[in-house]
């Protein structure tokens, strides 16, 4: 691995960047623009990164944090990260036109919010309170969920009934800390149930395991992904738990030059929301630093795609010029 060259070496991580879910969500602004035209409204970011949200409002998409500022009757896109049910009923009231571009993994874990809530079980919500994945998941029986994002929240923690309890945990969040919690959730609350598989998505996990990995060939790992990505920080604190230098970057300009001051080797990975264009550039600029011996590791195959709503799917599928 790095260790065998006598250079400076990048190791690029495969998987990494974009997942089914946010293939699909940008998909489904870039297809509405095309099929209604601008602007396409979209509530909250389609996804947690910079570059791609710059870009599709460049081409008329208008992000909103409110429904109250989409005109009546206009086309409203959901992110990826799901919304509460008060949303979607408020955007009925208003005549929008709405697409949902919700991961089908973040709206399996809605579902299971609502299994719990008709069960009349408590919801222990693993995840960090103000992410929109959160807001939207805890909106479905916001009576009987409460919100933990580390085992001393759940030391603190104080249930009505132990005996109807159960667990979700948020998507994008660190392998490590929802075993963590939810091993003390259990140890705490022996009669607690939670989902019939993982809550994590694979994408994210994957990701993590590759970090893992090449962590052990590495000086230093970069990021690329926003600040308010969570799965993309989640990345950073992996490669820390393993003992290696790690950074998040938006873009190539974030680079520090001291960063790799003594690094022989760099791996390098990107968030599920960051578009691969954000890789070639950092790769471009750890180039001219003299990681001239770019090598791509591809660890862990994924084939996964999501199905488009139907009112798009007949668009996809028309070849474009």
């Amino acid at each position: 691995m790095a260790t065998e060259s006598k250079g400076k070496v990048l190791l690029r991580v495969r998987p990494r960047g974009f997942c089914a879910g946010v293939v699909r969500a940008v998909d489904i602004v870039e297809l509405a623009l095309e099929a209604y035209g601008a602007p396409v409204y979209v509530h909250h970011e389609i996804v947690h990164n910079t570059y791609v949200v710059e870009q599709l409002r460049r081409r008329g998409a208008i992000f909103v944090e409110s429904i109250d500022e989409v005109p009546h009757g206009a086309v409203l896109v959901f992110s990826a990260h799901g919304v509460p049910p008060a949303v979607r009923d408020e955007a009925k009231s208003r005549s929008l036109k709405v697409i949902d571009a919700t991961c089908p993994l973040v709206t399996k874990v809605h579902f299971e919010a609502l299994k719990f809530a008709r069960e009349d079980r408590t919801i222990i919500l693993i995840g960090h309170k103000d992410h929109q994945e959160i807001i939207g998941t805890s909106g479905e029986a916001p009576d009987r969920t409460i919100v933990v994002d580390s085992v001393e929240a759940v030391d603190k923690l104080e249930v009505n009934n132990p005996e109807k309890l159960a667990f979700l945990t948020q998507t994008t969040l660190s392998l490590y800390d929802t075993q963590e919690i939810v091993a003390r959730l259990r140890q705490k609350f022996p009669k607690i149930v939670g989902p019939k598989s993982d809550d994590i998505c694979y994408d994210t996990q994957n990701r993590q395991e590759a970090v893992e990995q090449v962590a052990q060939d590495v000086d230093l790992i970069l990021v690329v992904g926003s600040q308010n990505s969570s799965n993309s920080n989640r990345l950073v604190e992996v490669a820390q738990r393993r003992g290696v230098k790690a950074e998040l970057i938006d873009s190539a300009s974030d680079i520090d030059p001291a960063w790799l001051e003594g690094v022989k080797s760099v791996g390098l990975t990107a968030g599920a929301s960051a578009p691969e264009v954000l890789v070639e550039q950092v790769s471009q600029r750890l180039a001219e630093h003299g990681y001239t011996d770019q090598r791509d590791l591809d660890l862990i195959r994924e084939d996964v795609r999501f199905t488009l709503p139907p009112e798009l799917a007949t668009i996809a599928a028309v070849p474009r010029r």
